[in-house]
């Protein structure tokens, strides 16, 4: 295919402009160790320090409340354990919604105590709040927006009811795309997801929120991501964020009625679909569906071949061979399904193109099943 569609932004957004600019000048002046006191460390200092103002700006808090990690899934796991890890004679227990990321999952591991969610994929907040009551608690988690279905979580009542549990929260899908929810304690972000380079996280620790860090401390972020830090990709994911915070407006209006557009579309002309998630307090730019009938795998292979990137959380295209836990906790359809997530360069003929595209090729793998 000469013409591509890329819909697969809730995985990683295409590098920003702004970023790739930053990236090709940094590299000459940003490659040294920012710890050291010679002349080349301190302009790395001087760049980093600048990274981080940038990022602390954009999700509103102090540059000193910013730590900078190599992945999202790292600040996700070095912001949890070191929170728990603080707060070890109150408890260890991480009260979580059931459609958090995996990488939340896995921290909380054995000691976690999941929380339902309706249908649309909100969490139950009597339930929530009952558990975070309980004893023992160190940590509640809950995301700001969810990454398969977009449906938003009411973060500001939750950490009312968290009371003195801190709370933590996972914005990796909605910075840059929506407003950064109030009350949380401790944030995890991706720069990837909102145009930066692969590689930057974001954790972000309020004042007054205690932590300590599950490895050896040393120089480098206070210990929460020790190793030799990336200032030229950091100055990236900055710039990529300033920049994209400024389209955002424009965009998630674009993408909002685009969105609503494929809503509309798709049950429309393809028969026994379900699509899934909040339809209107979600983020503007996640969409999923799922087709009755249809190989998850079999539907996105065929879409690519069509010049189509989209995703689907089907057990047969998940390294782990398990449905998507997402959906399953929402009780629809895990199987046959498709995320639609449109990015910065997505054009109204790329949707159009894929509305019309779809009906036949559920079609015509139907028909290969006899259905």
């Amino acid at each position: 295919m000469s013409e591509r569609g890329y819909l697969d932004a809730a995985s990683a957004e295409p590098l920003h402009p702004a970023a790739r600019e930053m990236l090709l000048s940094a590299v000459d002046s940003g490659w040294a160790d920012p710890v050291r006191l010679h002349h080349e460390g301190r302009t790395a200092r001087l760049l980093l320090d600048n990274a981080r103002a940038v990022l602390a700006d954009a999700i509103g808090v102090r540059p000193d409340e910013v730590y900078l990690t190599t992945s999202g899934t790292t600040a996700i796991q070095a912001g949890l354990s070191a929170v728990r890890a603080a707060r070890e004679r109150v408890g260890r227990t991480v009260v979580h919604t059931a459609v958090e990321h995996s990488a939340v999952l896995h921290s909380a591991g054995d000691e976690g105590l999941e929380v339902g969610v309706d249908i649309r994929g909100r969490v139950d907040q009597e339930a929530f709040s009952d558990a975070v009551r309980r004893p023992g608690v160190a940590v509640a988690a809950v995301q700001s927006a969810n990454h398969e279905v977009g449906t938003r979580q009411p973060i500001a009542a939750i950490a009312q009811a968290c009371g003195d549990v801190p709370l933590f929260v996972d914005a990796s899908a909605s910075i840059g795309h929506d407003v950064v929810p109030e009350g949380w304690s401790v944030l995890a972000a991706s720069g990837h997801k909102w145009g930066g380079p692969a590689g930057v996280g974001l954790l972000a620790v309020r004042k007054g929120t205690r932590i300590a860090p599950a490895w050896p401390m040393d120089e480098r972020e206070d210990g929460l991501s020790p190793g030799f830090p990336d200032v030229p990709n950091a100055l990236a994911a900055a710039a990529a964020l300033q920049a994209r915070l400024g389209e955002a407006e424009e965009l998630n209006k674009q993408h909002r009625a685009w969105i609503d557009e494929v809503r509309r579309r798709v049950p429309a002309d393809v028969p026994d679909v379900e699509v899934v998630g909040e339809p209107d307090d979600r983020l503007p730019h996640i969409l999923t569906f799922s087709c009755l009938y249809v190989d998850g795998e079999a539907l996105v292979t065929a879409l690519d071949a069509e010049g189509f990137a989209v995703s689907s959380g089907s057990a047969c295209t998940s390294s782990t061979l398990k449905p998507s836990h997402v959906l399953a906790a929402m009780g629809v359809l895990t199987h046959g399904n498709v995320r639609v997530s449109l990015s910065r360069e997505t054009t109204y003929e790329d949707v159009d193109r894929f509305c019309q595209v779809l009906p036949g090729i559920v079609q015509r793998i139907r028909a290969e099943v006899g259905m």
